[in-house]
């Protein structure tokens, strides 16, 4: 049996024995959008919602970065890491038996989102198809991000550590806690530099059901996935599993 297969129906048995942080993650972002919505409403007029539900959606797949991190160096920990180097398994179908799991996780954290925002608010999404491209560039760039932390940190705690003052701070960056226009000049000019502000406004565009909007920053965020991905599958490849990083 392929490789990658086999080490899809491990990571996905791991989830479900573990299920608590991923329902965490799905389940806070439709309290938090609850009792955003009217402040947002009350600032932003009708676009209010929109700034809710998708600035929701990126703070906590932002965070979710440490389930995709942490079931990497899980197996770091484990000393499983080593055993599957040693087996034909090549570093991206190591990767790929990730990826599709937590993938799995992310779009079905999106796909809970939407679908609470439009049935209790009323929202539209006039072409799924865009929201589906923006969902999908977003979930990869998280997935290479997640791969690429979890080969720089020494511990869990430290993943801890830098997953949540940086999802925050590039969260922040991005524009997804409180609307750009409202932020400083220095921050708003620094914003394109957070993958969360391509995925804000790619979300924003699809929507708003603007295809140029939508490709463009689709585009942007699969650039940053690819480069992430790469330098975790060269780290995987070092041997950065053998309990001391190169």
């Amino acid at each position: 049996m392929n490789a990658s297969i086999v080490l899809i129906r491990h990571n996905f048995a791991l989830l479900l024995g573990e299920p608590g942080p991923v329902l965490s993650r799905i389940g806070m972002p439709l309290v938090l959008i609850t009792a955003l919505r009217p402040l947002y409403s009350a600032a932003l007029g009708s676009a209010g919602l929109i700034q809710a539900v998708t600035g929701m959606l990126v703070l906590f797949s932002m965070l979710g970065l440490s389930i995709i991190a942490g079931g990497i160096l899980t197996e770091r920990s484990w000393h499983t890491l080593d055993r599957l180097r040693a087996t034909p398994a090549r570093p991206v179908h190591i990767l790929v038996g990730k990826a599709v799991p937590f993938g799995a996780v992310l779009l079905a954290q999106q796909a809970a989102i939407v679908a609470y925002a439009m049935i209790a608010f009323g929202l539209r999404a006039p072409r799924p198809d865009l929201l589906l491209v923006a969902g999908v560039s977003w979930a990869l760039t998280l997935l290479c991000a997640g791969a690429a932390l979890a080969t720089v940190v020494r511990s869990h705690g430290e993943l801890s550590a830098v997953n949540d003052l940086g999802g925050m701070f590039f969260t922040v960056l991005g524009g997804a806690m409180v609307p750009l226009a409202l932020l400083p000049g220095w921050l708003r000019a620094a914003a394109p530099a957070s993958p969360g502000y391509w995925a804000l406004h790619g979300l924003g565009s699809a929507l708003a059901g603007d295809p140029a909007g939508t490709f463009r920053d689709a585009a942007v965020l699969l650039a940053v996935a690819a480069a992430l991905g790469v330098f975790a599958a060269w780290r995987i490849a070092r041997g950065w599993g053998r309990n001391r990083l190169l």
